[in-house]
């Protein structure tokens, strides 16, 4: 067991009207929560560190409560993402840790939420940013929810911290029309269609 020593919290909201195309009564709108802590396996290898993902599982799920809360409620949500910034005294391998308890953390707050939750993760210096994957929460293969929301902050991660973010989104990306299955196909049975 590790504790989590957590550094800052950053919340991110976008609302978009428009891509240069017609403008939305109704914007889209994009949330990012950027949690910054502190990296327990910094500076050196460790062969067995699965068990950090339990300690991580709470955290998750009040940064998954504050995206639900600052979009309006679960049932205003319709796409997911996840990511890890890892500090340079760090592994990628430390990033991936965030898979289940920031994956699962959203999951548990949304209804109809099979599809996988995407990720990305790099390690970085000081002020790097990275860009979360974003997809339907109940089908991957909704074409119009594939987007991405860039995190990142100007003092993070230090090299000993990691910065585990989590992103929803309110709607496909604006003035979509690329094709695809739509929203109103999706048959949600397998995370996929």
């Amino acid at each position: 067991m590790h504790d989590v020593v957590l550094r800052k919290v950053i919340s991110s909201i976008e609302e978009i009207y428009h891509e240069g195309g017609p403008i939305a009564d109704t914007p889209i709108k994009r949330a990012s929560v950027l949690a910054i802590i502190e990296n327990p396996f910094a500076g050196r290898y460790e062969e067995h560190i699965q068990g950090f993902m339990e300690d991580l599982k709470p955290l998750g799920l009040d940064m998954a409560k504050k995206l639900v809360q600052l979009l309006g409620g679960a049932n205003n949500i319709e796409g997911y993402g996840k990511g890890s910034l890892i500090g340079e005294a760090g592994e990628l391998e430390h990033g991936a840790l965030w898979h289940a308890p920031g994956g699962y953390a959203m999951r548990a707050l949304l209804e109809k939420s099979n599809a996988i939750v995407p990720s990305s993760k790099k390690v970085v210096g000081v002020g790097g940013r990275l860009d979360v994957p974003i997809t339907h929460v109940n089908a991957s293969y909704v074409r119009s929810h594939f987007d991405s929301m860039e995190v990142g902050a100007n003092d993070a991660p230090r090299a000993n911290e990691l910065a585990f973010a989590l992103v929803m989104s309110t709607g496909p990306r604006i003035h979509t029309r690329s094709g695809g299955l739509e929203v109103s196909q999706i048959k949600g049975e397998d995370g996929l269609r």
